[in-house]
């Protein structure tokens, strides 16, 4: 059966919607892979196996050695930007005082002008003077808020002499953020996570290395399950068994240690700063349809 006329009819003087799509005009989807996810047990700084991991109350995983070194590292460019932002101040404050002084002096010479009037002025040289004792408008003495701005004076025209924009350093947060959520993270207010490794596996693969499972179900633990982990002791569970029995019995099946439901937090899975997790698996990109763009050598993106 032949496809309809009007995909197939290519005489118009703009491009039809069927032809943009051949070409790879738009936004173009692709579902993200496995290699684009980050595992769960993995920092979210290093993007490594994480070692000796501590958790934040927004459920972002990082290892203890990494997580300290960034909190480190905000403190130190928040005393920075707190000592340049005081100099500031201070340079702002002595340029008032500044501004005030010379508008005193301003004011001064304003007044003496007004009440003495023009001061003769004799020349060191030629001792030659008429006999009213005056040089024409020279005689007059030029203040210090004069000899101030022709000494200040900037000329637009001159590269050397444009006059520059001050930038201002605005006053700091004193607050440490979590390089993962952006919201506020205190050292205190991480706390270690527990992660229960399969004994049996490690047994019958003779191997070091083993996987996680759940305490309560003994799942094996993946990107695909969504983990919960407990505040007070870091023991972690599959989100099922934590609806099921911890939130029912308030008490944690791996030590029997009390829990209430504010401190099951939800760990944040997969996803890094360059790729999507969670719901967001679908990666976008959108392509403009031009002279020398070389699009019509681009396969659009097959739905999946």
């Amino acid at each position: 059966m032949p496809q309809r006329h009007s995909k197939n009819n290519n005489d118009l003087a703009f491009f039809t919607y069927d032809e943009k799509r051949k070409l790879g005009y738009g936004t173009q989807r692709e579902r993200l892979g496995k290699d684009s996810i980050k595992p769960f047990d993995s920092c979210c700084l290093c993007l490594k196996p994480f070692i000796d991991p501590l958790c934040c109350q927004k459920g972002h995983v990082f290892c203890k050695e990494c997580i300290l070194e960034c909190l480190l590292a905000q403190k130190k460019d928040i005393k920075r930007k707190l000592a340049a932002h005081a100099a500031q101040q201070k340079q702002g404050k002595e340029e008032e005082e500044e501004k005030l002084m010379l508008q005193k002096a301003r004011e001064l010479d304003a007044f003496d002008q007004q009440n003495h009037g023009a001061v003769p002025q004799y020349s060191g040289r030629s001792h030659a003077h008429d006999k009213n004792g005056f040089h024409g408008a020279n005689s007059v003495k030029v203040t210090s808020y004069e000899e101030e701005a022709l000494r200040n004076m900037k000329a637009f025209w001159l590269p050397s002499a444009t006059p520059e924009a001050p930038v201002k350093a605005e006053a700091p947060s004193a607050d440490t953020i979590c390089p993962e959520g952006k919201e506020k993270l205190r050292l205190k207010t991480l706390f270690p996570i527990h992660l229960t490794r399969d004994s049996n596996e490690q047994r019958k693969s003779g191997s070091l290395e083993s996987s996680c499972i759940c305490p309560s179900c003994k799942v094996t633990l993946t990107n695909t399950l969504s983990l919960v982990a407990i505040s007070t002791c870091g023991h972690v569970f599959c989100k099922k068994c934590s609806d099921k029995f911890l939130a029912v019995d308030k008490v944690c099946l791996a030590c029997n240690k009390e829990c209430k439901e504010r401190n099951l937090i939800c760990l944040e899975k997969g996803g890094t700063g360059f790729a999507g997790h969670g719901d967001r698996l679908e990666a976008t990109d959108f392509k403009h349809l031009g002279g020398g763009t070389g699009l019509g050598l681009v396969r659009p993106a097959v739905k999946t």
